[in-house]
């Protein structure tokens, strides 16, 4: 194809390239344009060759579409999810050979070509973030400092820290995943000229490229200063993987038509506050206070401490520019910054690089004087010493975490991002040592303050596939915290554990009793922390390590006693009807999060949640397979240890058996009183507002309330059905007294019901939906969802919020469903069951993972399945079990 500035010229022979043509309409989106060409072409394309030269340095195919440098070759290939190459590309190969170039670059490669602004930009520097469990470093240039487009930020898992802020004559307590100081600043000036700041009229072109594989954020700029002076800068950034205090900086800078003298500054600053996130920028936000800052030489060390939670900071930067001759090290302190400056002579065309190593040590982590520790510490020799172990470490990840996609481009890169994500937000090297979970956002951005949610739950479903020894230090987060959970039961009036909805560094409930609505910028009542369920999200991750680890010491001294105590708050919250003999639970919400009460009625909570009260009689039924299955000192133990009388073990067996349910035929309601609320006109609102994904806000800013309606943000009443498997479900309805009599045409009609009043405010519904739809035959539906799911971040759809952090949990959620639901390896019972339902737009399915202590290797096709165990185990297939014998490979058709 040939661009031009407003039509596509093309053709399937390279002889006549203007055969066809297609207008391009400039008052739309390129995306909407592209998408649009697509589906005006009827044949199958393999690759797409844009014969327009190539203008620009940094990267081929950059086209102007409305006036603008674009990146067409990527846009294409995120439409068409096929390699787009340059025809000069051909000119030393050949087709093929540039095509496969072409597949590989860029199925590991997160490109973003040009300066953007905003929470555009803000949202690919989440992208962008380098990191490894235990600090993550936003891909942010390394000139910026913190302003309206560029949010330079490291943050360290578990450093929080609270402030308070006078609102309505009361102070309101917010605790923060803190900002740490920023040691990733370089910048460099031009004999007696200004720093250098990020700023778009002097940048020609600019390229920032995250390599999956290796773990290397490169940003490439072209530069031309208001003088003509012209500059290319290449800077790159990686993470120890392994020893994961440290992480590693270049800095190159190169004259292009100019000698002259070069000062380059850098700095580790600590004036830096929690400005991430733009509504909360009028909160109090300095958490940190600077103790000492210490020069040697070319090393730096910055000592400060958490104003509230007095966490010790200690950082340490160490300069080098060995082939560098004649330059002159200065120190530039100044308060609460430790600066070093340094000046030298620079040639046309010559390359002068800077390395900068830096180190972090905090007093949650590192027991020993911190400041004795930074000080002695020591670094790999150079920056290629890093990229290697980096490369060697994250080559050691891929092996056991990449699913590998064939016949979509787009796919396969983003659920390498995907798993590049999870593994850059918790890893076991880092984990082992910490005191921490994974928070919504990972270590990205501080959108939700960086709490930990009931996202867990999404997380671990991945992380316990490849990584369970992971999953356990995951869990003692929630385990350190069992005691802070207690108290908040108690608090309530109630025995046992009851985990808060939003958690932090101690474990006590850190969500706020009012929420900014950003359509009225009014502060409404928000009664989010009735998500009980969250506690009931713990226990499924106990219960799913132990099943797919059988980790017997975990269970025996952690998890029954978690299970036990979270157990006991909902037998003492289920409160009986004695004439109906039926349990009902009350004052919660449900996972849909825009019921809070009822019509009417405020901070009353709801009644008989349907998810709740069914994942409560599941937990129930694992207890009493535990009490039945472990040993009788276990047993014992944990019960002593939990005060669980027998008593309570009645209970526990009688509200598991008759928890309140509500139906209206073959509807199951999503609380009790469901059905008693109007439907809502969804086409009205949507006509007035479009997209109407937060319908709670909508509601609320015409003095309504989605209380009043059938309507939910999310999956709440089947979301049962993402945790649990179907017959899992359907035995726990009738143990409740609620026999399925055609469990298709329930599962289907429940389905439709709730998908019809849902409409999609977190991504996570999309994901859950998507599962639902493959269990009825909604293929084009289930593939339509993942996909929203799946490029959720990647276009920031819900309209800026990637720029406060990705969204962990809908990343570990879509490669669950691709390997549990697309591919069918469903892991959660005793066995593994394989029922593949392989999307038509993909090939194959590729990926390792790890059930029982036992390796295997799947490759699925849409009628052949290939499999591999490392030991000798069986599986069910089709619903047949199937024998395996080690390291002995099998084909399956279907």
């Amino acid at each position: 194809m040939r661009v031009t500035n407003d039509q596509i010229m093309y053709s399937d022979s390279e002889n006549t390239i203007d055969e066809n043509r297609f207008e391009l309409d400039n008052n739309s989106e390129l995306k909407v344009n592209l998408q649009s060409f697509k589906d005006s072409l009827n044949d199958s394309i393999d690759v797409i060759v844009i014969t327009n030269s190539t203008e620009y340095l940094l990267k081929e195919n950059i086209l102007s579409y409305n006036n603008q440098p674009t990146d067409f070759g990527s846009e294409l290939e995120n439409i068409f999810h096929i390699p787009v190459i340059n025809i000069e590309a051909i000119e030393n190969s050949n087709l093929l050979s540039a095509t496969e170039k072409e597949l590989s670059y860029s199925t590991w490669h997160l490109d973003y070509f040009g300066v953007d602004h905003g929470k555009r930009q803000y949202g690919q520097e989440s992208m962008q973030t380098i990191g490894n469990g235990f600090f993550g470093l936003r891909g942010t240039y390394l000139e910026a400092h913190a302003n309206n487009d560029n949010y330079p930020a490291t943050y360290v898992a578990g450093v929080f820290n609270q402030l308070a802020t006078p609102i309505n004559g009361r102070n309101v307590i917010n605790e923060d995943l803190v900002n740490l100081p920023n040691a990733q600043f370089i910048t460099f000036k031009i004999d007696d000229g200004d720093y250098f700041k990020i700023d778009e009229k002097y940048i020609m072109e600019s390229l920032r490229s995250l390599n999956l594989k290796t773990g290397v954020l490169t940003i490439t700029m072209l530069i031309k200063l208001a003088d003509g002076k012209e500059l290319k800068i290449v800077e790159k950034k990686v993470a120890g993987l392994k020893n994961f205090h440290n992480y590693y900086l270049q800095y190159s800078i190169q004259p292009l038509n100019f000698d002259g003298k070069i000062t380059i500054l850098t700095q580790i600053d600590a004036t830096v506050i929690n400005s991430n996130v733009e509504r909360y920028r009028n909160l109090a936000n300095k958490h940190l206070s600077t103790d000492k800052i210490e020069n040697k030489a070319t090393t730096s060390i910055l000592l400060a401490h958490t104003t509230q939670s007095d966490i010790k900071l200690a950082i340490r930067a160490d300069l080098s520019y060995p082939e560098i001759n004649n330059a002159n090290y200065v120190i530039d302190n100044q308060p609460e910054i430790a600066g070093q400056i340094v000046t030298f002579n620079a040639k046309t065309n010559s390359i002068y690089t800077f390395e900068k190593n830096v180190a972090i040590f905090t007093s949650l982590e590192t027991k020993s004087t911190i400041e004795n520790v930074v000080t002695d510490h020591e670094f790999l020799p150079n920056f290629q010493s890093a990229v290697d172990h980096s490369t060697k470490n994250w080559q050691k990840i891929w092996n056991k975490e990449d699913v590998v996609i064939t016949g979509d481009l787009t796919a396969q890169k983003l659920l390498r991002l995907n798993s590049y994500s999870m593994t850059s937000a918790a890893q076991v090297n880092a984990n082992k040592e910490l005191d921490a979970s994974v928070g919504s956002r990972g270590l990205t951005g501080e959108g939700y303050r960086g709490h930990i949610f009931w996202d867990e739950l999404f997380d671990m479903n991945f992380y316990v596939l490849h990584s369970p020894e992971l999953v356990k230090y995951l869990l003692m987060y929630r385990y350190n915290r069992l005691g802070a959970a207690m108290d908040y039961a108690s608090d309530d009036d109630y025995n046992g554990a009851m985990y808060p909805w939003q958690s932090g560094m101690y474990g006590d409930e850190q969500s706020q009793e009012v929420h900014l609505n950003p359509i009225t910028n009014k502060w409404d009542p928000d009664n989010s922390r009735k998500q009980r369920h969250v506690s009931l999200a713990v226990a499924y991750n106990v219960w799913n390590y132990y099943n797919l680890s059988n980790d017997e010491d975990f269970m025996r001294d952690y998890g029954l006693e978690m299970l036990l105590n979270i157990a006991e708050f909902w037998i003492d919250k289920a409160k009986i009807d004695k004439v109906t003999g039926k349990y009902t639970i009350s004052n919660v919400m449900g996972p849909d999060e825009f019921h809070e009460s009822y019509p009417g009625h405020e901070n009353e909570g709801l009644k008989n949640n349907a998810y709740t009260n069914i994942m409560v009689s599941w937990l129930f039924q694992k207890i009493s397979d535990l009490l039945n299955s472990e040993s009788s000192d276990v047993i014992d133990d944990n019960l002593q240890r939990t005060n669980f009388s027998d008593e309570d073990l009645q209970k526990l067996d009688d509200v598991r058996h008759n928890l309140k349910l509500e139906f209206e035929g073959n509807i199951l309601g999503q609380f009790e009183g469901y059905f008693a609320l109007k439907e809502l006109d969804f086409d009205k609102y949507r006509q007035q507002y479009g997209n109407i994904s937060r319908m709670d806000r909508i509601l609320k800013a015409h003095n309504d309330s989605p209380d009043n309606y059938q309507v939910a943000k999310q999956a709440d009443t089947l979301m049962a059905l993402f945790n649990i498997r179907e017959s899992s479900f359907l035995d726990i309805m009738k143990e409740l007294g609620y026999p399925i009599s055609n469990p298709e045409k329930f599962i289907s009609d429940n389905i439709k019901y709730y998908i019809a009043r849902t409409t999609h405010g977190s991504t996570l519904s999309r994901v859950v939906y998507s599962m639902l739809m493959l269990k009825i035959g909604e293929t084009k539906l289930a593939w339509k969802l993942f996909y929203e799911a799946l490029t959720s971040d990647y276009y920031d759809i819900q309209g800026g919020t990637t720029a406060e952090g990705i969204h962990l949990g809908v990343m570990g959620a879509t490669l669950n469903v691709v390997t549990s639901f697309f591919a069918g390896v469903d892991y959660r019972g005793q066995e593994l069951e394989i029922s593949p339902m392989v999307p038509e737009q993909w090939e194959e399915i590729d990926f390792n993972m790890s059930f029982k202590g036992i390796n295997f290797n799947f490759q699925i096709t849409s009628n052949n399945v290939s499999l591999k165990a490392d030991q000798d185990t069986e599986v069910v297939f089709k619903g047949k079990k199937l024998p395996l014998t080690a390291d002995q490979q099998i084909e399956l058709s279907y």
